[in-house]
């Protein structure tokens, strides 16, 4: 019969849980259910003849009273009006009351159905309609629940295959692209940089072979596993749970459906889940909050996240630190510090590699404003798209790439570091001014570094970041857009004066007219063709400022990272220089994280030579990885300075040139910052809605009290004081 409701004999109900084929030979149904239960078997006894007296005039049923077992202490009367099926077994139970946020119930169990499950120590389980197949552990409270179940299959969120089942069942997420070219299989423990490495190298099949072997091995491929709650858990007021694995200290009140989740919550680091959720097939990282009826199906959250007001998160693996409300995130990859809170914003087939923010009426998606569905857009950190800016896909942006109001028909490719992008409508033209933040806004750009240092809440840290927005990956980004300035310029100039050279003599000629025609280049309109996929060039402004503020970070990066890593090594500059080969190598973000891309090279070898055979190993690479950093940037950023300044070695004159050089830039910024601020203050429109100046300040706080602005002092005088301390020789 092919009837979906059918009729089972009431003596099997609750058992049976694991049968043929999938049951192994000598092994009852119980076998992993033992395993996953620490308390040894010897601690539970049967129930005796008075208790189970006790238990029925209580309105309590079972039809196998033989097969419900307790701990010592038990006290019968703390159970009421409650059925047991299949094998049940209960921890300590006596008189007393457990307490949550003033949340205060009494120990037992009432109104409830539980079928095959082990509860632990000192729990409280009330109205609970179904509860089937779970081990909860001590002090634990469940209140109010419809149904929450675990299946024989339960994968808890990761896309393996349990035993019998088909390909079509798998749970796989489709990453930066829609039309699933770089689907990738979530599993617990997952971190952005695997997600990364996974969805980027799609042409190396051996990797992506190796990548889902690794991932089958991640859980056992066994069926039989029960659902988990951790202690001091809170459950309360759901509808549907099944198929969750819910850690320590976890909170859930009111959603409305929860399936296929793995909850990665911690006694330090709880996850909380609040009213109107639901959540399907995904992974939620420790610490991290989810509220007020958002949507999320296919979905990774990592570490201290959180999604709020009805956002809706699909097919999308969100970074440590990040805060999304409101809006929909769909087939994204999103490194750490992603910030976008605004009710009519979408982000759609994305690679933004962190510390991001996206404005209200922001439209960055694929199909909903290209022709097809696998468009793509990449973004360097810092990824900023204003207020209601719409972009056609395929796009890609460098670090720090600030996009003005505005809607942008052309595919867009701007290789610009701390750039502002703008249109101007009248001409039809897209407007690039590089260098914008560190010329106009280094209050913003300081305060980036300084939010998301201050934002970051992890307890455990998993997954790498540097907040940083000068390093490694932003510097040789500096560098390729200084080089594209000198060829602009060099173009444009030559094409004003009927004149043709080779690409590399046409940088050379662009960097002298820069250096030494500054007056002449800043009268000369600049454009630049293949930034935008149209007719029309892209124009850039103010180009001798920019390459001028580009030399200013470069000398800036350089010296403030040698020096703080000589201090703390306790090495000169001069030993450091005798190190082999210091060269500027190429750097990638891998979620967050900044590496030598030979590094990544490396790995992908050790993992396609079997050196390394689990993703613990690739974590602890990673970790190795994170070890070497300060070292790894301390080289990149001595290969900086040898190439801006054009030498192989710096000796010590040119070395206290650059030590007052930075001193002065490092001053400059602190002004900046401050005079930023003080034009807030300053501003009489802005005392127009105060009383007066003590009703300002009572609501804002002062000026020198802004702990912005006392960090940014404190910065200062640690940056001088390096600087000025490191030994030469």
């Amino acid at each position: 019969m092919n009837d979906k409701v059918i009729t089972l004999d009431q003596a099997r109900f609750g058992y049976d849980f694991i049968t043929a084929p999938f049951l192994p030979e000598g092994e009852d149904e119980y076998y992993l259910r033992n395993q996953q239960n620490k308390r040894p078997a010897s601690s539970y006894r049967h129930l005796t003849k008075t208790e189970i007296e006790s238990l029925e005039q209580n309105l309590n049923s079972s039809p196998c009273w033989d097969d419900v077992l307790v701990c010592e202490p038990f006290d019968p009367s703390l159970i009421r009006n409650s059925e047991f099926y299949g094998l049940i077994r209960i921890g300590k139970m006596d008189k007393s009351i457990v307490s949550f946020h003033d949340f205060s119930v009494p120990v037992g169990i009432s109104n409830s159905r539980i079928v095959s499950c082990d509860i632990g120590d000192h729990c409280a389980i009330l109205d609970c309609a179904y509860l089937s197949h779970y081990i909860i552990d001590h002090h634990v409270i469940l209140y109010r629940l419809g149904e929450m179940q675990t299946t024989n299959h339960a994968k808890f969120g990761s896309g393996i295959l349990k035993e019998g089942e088909d390909e079509e069942v798998r749970i796989t997420i489709d990453i930066m692209n829609e039309a699933g070219g770089r689907t990738i299989r979530p599993f617990n423990g997952i971190l952005p940089s695997d997600a990364f490495l996974w969805g980027t190298y799609r042409d190396d099949q051996a990797l992506m072979r190796i990548f889902e072997e690794l991932t089958e091995k991640t859980m056992d491929k066994r069926r039989g596993y029960y659902g988990f709650v951790g202690e001091q858990s809170v459950v309360k007021s759901c509808d549907t749970i099944k198929d969750v694995w819910i850690g320590p200290g976890s909170y859930i009140k009111g959603a409305n459906k929860l399936k296929n989740l793995m909850l990665r919550s911690t006694i330090s680091e709880p996850v909380q889940i609040g009213e109107g959720v639901e959540l399907v097939n995904g992974i939620i990282g420790s610490g991290s909050r989810i509220f007020y009826g958002c949507k999320a199906i296919r979905f990774i959250m990592g570490d201290n996240c959180n999604l709020k007001y009805g956002a809706r998160l699909i097919h999308s693996f969100l970074g440590d630190n990040s805060t999304v409300s409101c809006c929909e995130l769909l087939s994204n990859l999103v490194f750490s510090g992603h910030e976008q809170h605004h009710n009519n914003s979408f982000l759609i087939a994305s690679l933004i590699k962190g510390q991001s923010n996206m404005a209200a009426g922001a439209n960055i998606g694929s199909n909903h404003n290209s022709r097809g569905n696998d468009g793509e857009m990449v973004a360097g950190r810092g990824f900023w798209p204003a207020l209601s800016s719409t972009l056609k896909y395929d796009c890609k942006f460098a670090s720090y790439v600030l996009i003005a109001k505005g809607n942008y028909p052309h595919e867009l490719n701007i290789p610009l570091p701390f750039s502002l992008l703008s249109a101007d409508t009248k001409e039809s033209r897209r407007i690039v001014m590089p260098a914008y933040w560190w010329m106009y806004n280094l209050y913003a750009l300081e305060r980036n570094s300084f939010k998301y240092r201050k934002r970051d809440k992890r307890k455990v840290i998993r997954q790498h970041i540097e907040t940083e927005y000068l390093a490694p990956d932003t510097v040789n980004e500096i560098f390729e857009a200084c080089d594209l300035l000198c060829l602009w310029v060099a173009q444009n100039f030559n094409r004003a004066h009927a004149s043709n050279e080779e690409q590399k003599n046409l940088i050379l000629m662009g960097k002298d007219l820069l250096l030494n025609k500054a007056s002449e280049v800043s009268s000369l309109h600049v454009y630049a063709w293949g930034l935008e996929n149209s007719n029309e060039p892209v124009e850039i402004l103010k180009v001798v400022e920019a390459y001028q503020a580009y030399q200013e970070m470069l000398l800036y990066y350089g010296v403030k990272t040698l020096s703080a890593h000589c201090l703390a090594t306790g090495q000169s500059i001069a030993s450091f220089q005798e190190k082999e080969a210091i060269r500027r190598e190429d750097w990638l973000n891998v979620g967050g994280q900044l590496v030598p891309a030979s590094r990544v090279e490396q790995l992908k070898a050790d993992l396609k030579d079997r050196v390394l055979s689990s993703w613990d190993d690739v974590h602890h690479t990673y970790d190795a990885w994170f070890a070497s950093y300060e070292e790894d940037r301390a080289i990149h950023a001595l290969a900086t300075l040898y190439q801006a300044l054009g030498t192989n070695q710096i000796n010590n004159g040119q070395w206290e040139d650059l030590v007052e050089n930075v001193a002065r830039i490092r001053l400059h910024i602190e002004n900046q910052v401050f005079k930023t601020k003080e034009k807030d203050f300053n501003n009489r429109f802005r005392e127009s809605t105060y009383r007066n100046l003590a009703e300002r300040d009572a609501v804002l706080g002062s000026l020198d009290d802004n702990p912005f602005i006392q960090e940014s002092r404190q910065i200062t005088e640690q940056v001088l004081l390096q600087i000025r301390s490191v030994s030469f020789a």
